[in-house]
């Protein structure tokens, strides 16, 4: 993943974050890269679900299992689910507790901008 357009605006993550501030900006940066670079659909299963739909290249694979393993460790509502239903494709689900669809409204929000079209 390259580092390019890496943003520190964290104006999209909700308030139920317990990361701890000052760690923060980079968190929101490494996601936005992540869907910048490796994000190829966004769909909203329902409410509480959303799939990703991910570049199958292995690395990608690695950035969101490590990615998705220290976001759950701050907000353990989070419930991610990485599978490959293909050789060549890749996908991460996301689900959370009814309490939590506003967070999940706001992923969903902000990796469908920053992948941009395709």
């Amino acid at each position: 993943m390259s580092d390019r357009h890496v943003t520190t605006d964290d104006s999209w993550a909700p308030d139920a974050c317990t990361l701890p501030t000052p760690e923060r900006p980079l968190r929101l940066a490494e996601f936005d890269q992540f869907f910048r670079d490796a994000v190829q659909g966004v769909d909203r299963l329902s409410a509480q679900h959303l799939r990703l739909q991910l570049d199958g290249a292995a690395q990608v694979e690695e950035t969101a299992r490590d990615l998705t393993a220290r976001e759950q460790s701050c907000c353990s509502f989070f419930a991610f689910d990485i599978a490959r239903p293909g050789p060549d494709s890749l996908t991460l689900d996301v689900r959370v507790p009814a309490a939590h669809v506003d967070v999940l409204d706001a992923l969903a929000e902000r990796a469908t901008s920053v992948r941009g079209p395709r």
